[in-house]
């Protein structure tokens, strides 16, 4: 196995500060203040919905098919020189149509700029579309009807936003997505408790757990995620911004990887945590002394766990919703 395998990435969190700053320039939109103090969040931003807050100026600007394309364009680039030969990037298409942009015109553009970037660097790729907690269940049914519709570019969806809020309101989007075999992974035991794990797993059918972090607080939820081999979407430094771990001597990915759970290791937001997959590794080899064995179970476990067809890979894009050459 060569390469990393990146599973847990927004993209309206990972866009280049300084392409932020040319799209708003473009758009005559004033941004207030210098880019990287409006788009990267600091070490500690107390709580999950703070941290979010980051994201709005650069959704300010990605408002427009072309934004949109450029930067998932560019986020291929920056995984492929931070060595990553498969990643996921998922988004929220109903947070760009302040415009008039259209759901099906959003994933579109997305779908294009990382099929572009993929011809490019030979980098594969996959698209997952984020519901959002804090939304009318219908605006889920909507974006999972939408997912359908693309289903030869998009790859699965996402429950994420503020996690103080159920999930199971949303069922009926997940059952859709279920009934159509489309995969499923939800943000949980992230600003909120196990219980928020559990309810993922039996209500929501959740395949990968976002974060997840909050799971080793609850012996009988490790014990069925081991069973059932559920992946665990974890980003350490994201999780130390947000408060979901208080410090890094807390953060359990060190634990769980060695009690046999399916740890995986993303960015979470390459901007907005300042931060890529090679830092987020080496963060670990120096919190908790990993090594080279550590990273390839994590990324043993992130092929396994992927959505679309990863690098080695025979099967032709489509019903996988991976973009890229078949092999790298």
């Amino acid at each position: 196995m060569t390469g990393r395998y990146e599973l847990h990435c927004h993209l309206d969190g990972s866009v280049r500060p300084a392409t932020v700053a040319e799209l708003a320039g473009q758009q005559g939109i004033t941004l207030g203040a210098p880019v990287e103090s409006l788009v990267v969040a600091p070490r500690e931003c107390g709580d999950l919905m703070t941290y979010l807050t980051y994201l709005d100026p650069i959704l300010r600007v990605l408002q427009t098919p072309e934004a949109l394309r450029r930067a998932a364009l560019e986020l291929v680039h920056d995984w492929h020189a931070d060595g990553v030969v498969y990643g996921e990037a998922r988004f929220a298409p109903q947070l760009h149509g302040e415009r008039g942009m259209t759901l099906d015109e959003a994933v579109e553009a997305v779908a294009d700029g990382l099929a572009g970037g993929s011809e490019q660097t030979g980098v594969r790729c996959a698209l997952l579309l984020c519901c959002l907690r804090q939304q009318p269940p219908e605006t889920s049914e909507r974006v999972v009807a939408a997912a359908l519709r693309h289903r030869g570019s998009v790859a699965g969806v996402d429950l994420a936003g503020d996690e103080s809020r159920p999930g199971a309101p949303h069922l009926p989007a997940f059952a859709a997505a279920h009934a159509a075999g489309l995969p499923v992974t939800v943000h949980a035991g992230e600003a909120a408790g196990p219980e928020s794990v559990w309810e993922a797993l039996d209500v929501l059918g959740a395949a990968r757990i976002g974060h997840g972090v909050r799971s080793a607080d609850d012996p009988a939820l490790l014990d069925r995620l081991r069973r059932d081999g559920i992946t665990l979407e974890m980003c350490p430094t994201s999780n130390l911004q947000t408060g979901a771990v208080r410090e890094t001597a807390a953060h359990p990915a060190d634990r769980l990887l060695a009690e046999g759970l399916a740890v995986t290791i993303s960015t979470d937001a390459r901007t907005t945590s300042g931060t890529t997959v090679t830092r987020e590794f080496q963060r670990m080899r120096e919190w908790y002394g990993w090594t080279g064995d550590h990273e390839a179970r994590c990324q043993e476990h992130a092929r396994a766990a992927a959505f679309g067809d990863v690098p080695g890979s025979h099967g032709a894009t489509g019903l996988g919703g991976a973009v890229g050459p078949a092999s790298s």
